[in-house]
C-alpha cells in the first residue's frame, strides 16, 4: 500500500514557525506530562568524537494522547565554523502513534530543535525568576544566547538585557541583533560576575567544561537558567552554585545528574536529594519560588518530550507546507 511522506524543509519551518507564546505552551505541556508519568523516555544516546570535536545525540519520547512522536538526531561538529559549515545541524522525525509510519521529515538543521530549547527556557523562567525582571543578562554569543533572551522576554518583558561572551567581537554583535529584535537597550559586560551581579534573570548558553558561573555571585532575586550543559564533561556552573540556590530545579533529574549541571555536584559531594523537576513545578506538584528574594536555578539538558511536542505542534501548524513523496 503506497504511503505519502511529508519532506519539510529550514526554509518552509522558519517561515511558518516563529519562536512565540504558542511554542512556549506546547513545550510547558510536555513538561508537564512528564511530570504526571506517563510519557515513555528512554536515555539519552549520546556519542562524543573527540578526534573530531564533535558529538551526536539522538533523542525520543513517547507521550499519551499525542498523534505523533519523534526522534531527533543532533550532531554538533564544532570545527564547522573554520570551514564556513554551522556547527549544529540535524533533522526530526515525526512517526504516526497509531501505525509507526512515517508521517513528516523535518530537513530543520536544528531550527527544531533551538526552538524548543529556547522556549523551555521561557518556561524556566516563567515559572521560577522573579515576577519583575528588569535585566537579563546572557553568557554565550551564539544563536541560543540570542534565542533564549527572545523566548524570556515573551514571559519577562525586562528593559534591558547584558551579553557577555569570550570574543568581544561576538558579543557585540550578539547585543547589536537583540537591541534589533527584542527592541530594547543592549549592553557588552566585560566579565560575567559584573552581568551576573546586574541581572535578576541570567542565561547560560555555553559548551564551556570549566565553571563560568560562581557560586559567591549568587544574590537574592535571581534566576539562573543553565542549559549549556548537555553532555556529560560540560559544566556552566560551579558545584556550590546548586546547593546555595534556594531551589535547583531539572528538566529530567536522571538527566541532570549524568550530563547536567547535577552531575558536577554530586561528583563534589553535594545535593544529594533527588531535586525537583520543571513539570513539577509546572503542575504545582513541588513548590516554585517562594519570594520575589529567592535564588533559582533551572538545569536544562533538553528532552525528547519536548522534540515530540514541538514535532507536534509543527505538524499541526503547516498546513500545506512542504513536499509529499509517495513510498
Amino acid at each position: 500500500m503506497a504511503h505519502d511522506i511529508r519532506i519539510v524543509t529550514e526554509a518552509e519551518l522558519r517561515a511558518a514557525i516563529p519562536l512565540d507564546t504558542g511554542a512556549v505552551d506546547v513545550v510547558e505541556g510536555a513538561f508537564a506530562a512528564l511530570a504526571r508519568g506517563d510519557v515513555v523516555m528512554p536515555p539519552v544516546m549520546s556519542m562524543a568524537m573527540h578526534d573530531r570535536n564533535a558529538e551526536v545525540d539522538v533523542k525520543t519520547a513517547y507521550i499519551p494522547g499525542f498523534d505523533g512522536f519523534a526522534i531527533k538526531v543532533s550532531p554538533g561538529f564544532f570545527d564547522n565554523p573554520s570551514l564556513g559549515l554551522p556547527s549544529l545541524n540535524g533533522l526530526m522525525i515525526l512517526f504516526s502513534a497509531k501505525t509507526g509510519l512515517v508521517d513528516t521529515v523535518f530537513l530543520d538543521n536544528g531550527y527544531l530543535t533551538d526552538l524548543r530549547t529556547a522556549a523551555a527556557g521561557a518556561v524556566a523562567a516563567r515559572h521560577l525568576a522573579p515576577p519583575d525582571v528588569t535585566t537579563a543578562g546572557v553568557l554565550g554569543t551564539g544563536v541560543q544566547a540570542r534565542l533564549q533572551m527572545r523566548a524570556a522576554h515573551l514571559v519577562r518583558p525586562f528593559e534591558r538585557v547584558l551579553v557577555w561572551g569570550r570574543d568581544a567581537r561576538r558579543a557585540a554583535a550578539c547585543a547589536e541583533d537583540l537591541a534589533a529584535t527584542i527592541g530594547i537597550e543592549a549592553e557588552i559586560c566585560t566579565d560575567p560576575e559584573t552581568l551576573v551581579a546586574r541581572s535578576q534573570l541570567v542565561v547560560t548558553t555555553t559548551p564551556a567544561t570549566d565553571p563560568i558561573l560562581r557560586a559567591d555571585w549568587l544574590h537574592p532575586e535571581l534566576h539562573v537558567t543553565a542549559m549549556g550543559s548537555d553532555q556529560e564533561g560540560k559544566q556552566e556552573l560551579e558545584a556550590a552554585c546548586l546547593p546555595r540556590a534556594d531551589l535547583y530545579v531539572a528538566d529530567r533529574a536522571s538527566q541532570t545528574e549524568v550530563m547536567g549541571e547535577l552531575r558536577a555536584a554530586r561528583a563534589a559531594g553535594l545535593m544529594p536529594e533527588q531535586p525537583a523537576e520543571l513539570g513539577e513545578i509546572v503542575t504545582g506538584a513541588r513548590p516554585g519560588r517562594q519570594s520575589a528574594r529567592d535564588i533559582t536555578i533551572a538545569d536544562l539538558t533538553g528532552t525528547g518530550a519536548q522534540d515530540t511536542a514541538i514535532a507536534t505542534h509543527v505538524a499541526q501548524r503547516l498546513g500545506d507546507a512542504g513536499t509529499r513523496i509517495r513510498t
